[in-house]
């Protein structure tokens, strides 16, 4: 097994092990998930810690099969050190920007790698554009129409509020996932610079409504 593979598998047996310790220990689960009144209080660890928790073995599978289609991709244009930045980075993002747009929740609580695999998913829609996704394994879609569509919904679920979803974490990730891959690789800029200016619009659009007071 080679040095790629290790580090995305690792990542994985260590959400699937740190998940699995939370789905039976609501301690455990409790003490390391996203809380706003606790990292308030210090506890910052959490914007770490609640990457590697999910809410059930649904949220779990489905993250992690979508980090194991993506992950490659970025892996092999990158290297492995640029896939770990980029995973943790987005990581790291997606729980400021939930801090920033929580910061006044104190009960607000979420869970899950969504923020970091979001990121992964949008480097690798920047460099490689071309790509295809099969929803539900059967409809085609362009990678880049999904990432565009996917934070529109992102967006209007940090508007409605109606389910317990980190949608802000989402679009944190991908924020992270695509200024990190933009560092690394900035002739991405010139070569794809039809999918930069498309996936930057709804970055955009949230700060908008952001800055109007409309989140």
């Amino acid at each position: 097994m080679n040095t790629v593979n290790t580090v995305l598998i690792g990542i994985i047996v260590a959400n699937a092990l740190i998940s699995y310790k939370g789905f039976n220990d609501l301690s455990f689960f409790r003490k390391y998930e996203f809380h706003v009144g606790s990292i308030r209080s210090g506890e910052q660890i959490r914007m770490l810690s609640s990457g590697f928790l999910h809410a059930d073995m649904m949220h779990l599978i489905f993250n992690m099969l979508t980090l194991w289609f993506f992950a490659p991709v970025v892996i092999e244009w990158l290297g492995t050190i640029s896939f770990v930045l980029i995973y943790f980075g987005s990581l790291i993002f997606g729980s400021l920007l939930t801090m920033l747009f929580h910061k006044n929740d104190y009960s607000y609580r979420a869970v899950g790698a969504s923020g970091a695999v979001t990121g992964i998913l949008y480097s690798a829609i920047l460099l490689q554009p071309d790509m295809m996704l099969g929803i539900f394994f059967v409809i085609p879609i362009p990678a880049y129409l999904f990432g565009i569509l996917y934070l529109l919904y992102s967006i209007y679920g940090m508007k409605a509020k109606n389910d317990n979803i980190g949608h802000t974490a989402h679009f944190g990730g991908a924020i992270g996932g695509y200024l990190i891959t933009l560092v690394k690789e900035p002739s991405l800029i010139v070569d794809h610079s039809l999918m930069v200016i498309l996936l930057a619009i709804p970055i955009l659009i949230l700060f908008v409504m952001a800055k109007l007071g409309k989140l």
